[in-house]
């Protein structure tokens, strides 16, 4: 039970490490600083189940995926620290409260710190610790060994430092936040810091204990689970607490999914009807959706306004009336204004296939009173739902219908004597 405990807190904190991992590519020196810390700890939760332990196992050198798992912990707390200490180290008062100057200061060591902690580390591995023998578990094989001691020592100094950082500045924060989501998020994650606090003290503490006064090894291995336990609930209180804030941009994001989805079938087939007006190639709808080189918001941007640039070169090819046709083709129906927009683009796609562009372009579509991106998109959104269901056979007759409106306005009736 507590084995399928550890792959539960890893798949969490990968998860949350993938989902924020646009932040690399177009987020802030912040963000950046913060994905490092998920994305650490992922690499360490990983590295302590039993699966991938065997796999690093079968590389020859003793113990390796403890020091691997060390390494990333270290790398992910300092990415924490890092994220912390500039985030909270700013203050626009006259004389700068005490707290924030010592972030300032944390946040300028923690690289320096952290780059000497790797190598010392690196260094007491080698050296002290002894790995004669291929331990199933780094701490329950060796406690009773001062050289681990040590080691462990030197490798919960930083998640002391950054826990007690961590802990004290987001407690502070949650205090004074406004939003009630976000209050409730810092306060777990404050509370899930205080937790890695006693952790980073109890764990080498118990080395130290067993190397002074010798302990069975239930013993150990009952004190090493339950610091265990308790580590990995600490990292689904982060896991969380640091969705809680995000809930409303996770709300967003899907609704932004939704809507590309939705609008799709129409950005394919005027993008593909004329090249040149999206920024690349369009793709099938599994390659476009799956594609994370432009954020998901910026691409639902570049999705309407490529519709908007192909609807004002389709002027030049549909019938002059033939918006005037649409939308008495569509008079009767439930939703009849984006349904005669749809049937105006299928008509015109069609005209593009048969006839030539014109000099002039024919009448513009109606104007509409969009105030951003979402409004604009959510019209699409309609737009494309009833050009879905149009027929090629529907398109063709609307533009028999309009070139049959067009002929009857430009020849009046011929008035025949009576016989």
């Amino acid at each position: 039970m507590f084995e399928y405990f550890k792959y539960l807190t890893a798949i969490v904190m990968a998860a949350i490490a993938v989902w924020r991992f646009p932040a690399v590519r177009y987020g802030d020196f912040h963000r950046r600083a913060l994905w490092g810390g998920y994305a650490g700890f992922a690499v360490a939760l990983w590295l302590y189940t039993p699966a991938v332990m065997n796999a690093v196992d079968r590389i020859p050198v003793v113990d390796l995926d403890a020091l691997l798992r060390h390494f990333a912990s270290t790398a992910a707390t300092i990415a924490a620290l890092t994220y912390v200490s500039t985030s909270y180290g700013k203050s626009t008062e006259a004389v700068v409260p005490r707290h924030v100057v010592v972030s300032r200061w944390i946040a300028r060591a923690s690289y320096r710190a952290g780059a000497v902690g790797v190598v010392l580390l690196t260094v007491l591995f080698f050296t002290v610790v002894d790995r004669r023998v291929q331990s199933q578990d780094f701490l329950i094989d060796h406690a009773g060994q001062w050289g681990v001691a040590v080691y462990m020592s030197v490798f919960y100094f930083f998640p002391l430092v950054t826990a007690a950082v961590c802990g004290y500045q987001w407690t502070r924060a949650a205090r004074q936040a406004e939003c009630t989501s976000m209050r409730i998020g810092l306060t777990l994650m404050a509370v899930a810091m205080w937790m890695g606090l006693v952790h980073s003290l109890a764990r080498p503490g118990l080395l130290w204990v067993a190397v002074i006064f010798p302990l069975s090894p239930s013993t150990v291995q009952l004190v090493v689970d339950a610091e265990s336990l308790w580590m990995d609930l600490l990292f689904l209180i982060v896991a969380i607490g640091a969705s809680i804030p995000t809930s409303r941009a996770v709300v967003g994001r899907w609704k932004t999914w939704r809507t590309l989805n939705r609008i799709y079938p129409l950005w394919f087939d005027l993008a593909e009807a004329f090249p040149g007006t999206s920024l690349y190639p369009p793709g099938k709808r599994l390659t476009e959706f799956i594609q994370v080189r432009v954020p998901i918001d910026v691409r639902l941007d570049r999705w309407t306004q490529d519709i908007a640039d192909a609807c004002e070169k389709l002027r030049y090819y549909a019938p002059r009336g033939l918006i005037f046709a649409a939308e008495d083709f569509t008079a009767s129906h439930s939703d009849p204004e984006p349904t005669a927009e749809a049937y105006w683009i299928k008509a015109a796609l069609k005209a593009v296939d048969t006839a030539p562009a014109s000099v002039d372009a024919s009448v513009p579509l109606r104007e509409k009173p969009f105030v951003d991106t979402d409004s604009e998109a959510a019209w699409l959104a309609r737009v494309s739902a009833a050009y879905s269901n149009i027929t090629e056979d529907q398109a063709q007759e609307l533009l028999v219908y309009a070139a049959g409106a067009e002929f009857e306005e430009e020849c009046p009736k011929v008035i025949r004597p009576a016989t």
